[in-house]
Parts: C-alpha cells; sequence; structure tokens
C-alpha cells in the first residue's frame, strides 16, 4: 500500500515544533536527537495533524519552514510521517533510518523517497 503523505513529496511546508532537538519525551523519558513536529491543521491517518521529523539542524527550533524529502511509511502503524529538511539540503534512505532509528526502531517501517 502507497503512503496518503506521498504528494508531499518535494513541497515546502511549515512544521511547528512541539518536541524540540534535546528534550525529553513526555512518556517515555528519552531525549530527542533531532527536532520533531507537526503540520498544522493537516490531518494525518490517526485523525491527528500530520507528524513532521526535522534533520539537518542542529539547534532547538520553535517553527520551522523545509522541504519534504522523505515519507516514512510505517507497515505496522496508521501514522506515517513526513522528513523535513532545509531547502537543498538532501539525505539518502539510509541516512535518514540511521536518523531516525532513535524512533523507528519500534516500528515496521519503510522510507520513500
Amino acid at each position: 500500500m502507497e503512503s496518503p503523505l506521498k504528494k508531499y513529496l518535494g513541497k515546502k511546508v511549515k512544521v511547528i515544533v512541539d518536541r524540540p532537538l534535546g528534550s525529553k519525551h513526555p512518556d517515555f523519558g528519552w531525549t530527542y536527537p533531532i527536532n520533531y513536529g507537526y503540520l498544522p491543521n493537516v490531518k494525518s491517518g490517526d485523525g491527528e495533524e500530520i507528524d513532521a521529523f526535522i534533520l539537518g539542524v542542529d539547534k532547538p527550533l520553535k517553527e520551522f519552514e523545509g522541504i519534504v524529502i522523505a515519507i516514512v511509511h510505517r507497515l505496522d502503524d496508521k501514522e506515517d510521517k513526513l522528513v523535513v529538511a532545509p531547502e537543498g539540503k538532501d539525505l539518502s534512505k539510509e541516512e535518514i533510518e540511521e536518523l531516525l532509528y532513535f524512533q523507528e526502531k519500534f516500528f515496521k517501517s519503510e522510507i520513500i523517497k
């Protein structure tokens, strides 16, 4: 099955960061090694706003505008996620998998570019 988020590939999006780099996960206590947030007012498969990982930025953010460089398509969950990076920044599937391992190790997922 194809990700419904595929239409976002290559598009510029605005992400509101609710879990900045260095913050603790509210339920599990681990520290975020990247900025993580959501697209305001855009719903995902779980009825919540679409989540986005921000890669290529090494400081905590409150919001970010960037390009969707990949989709994390979860095969065992109904919620896919966007991978957003600064304009002109690209990462391989392998680099994205490595950077997102902290969270994606709990899911069966694939990177769509």
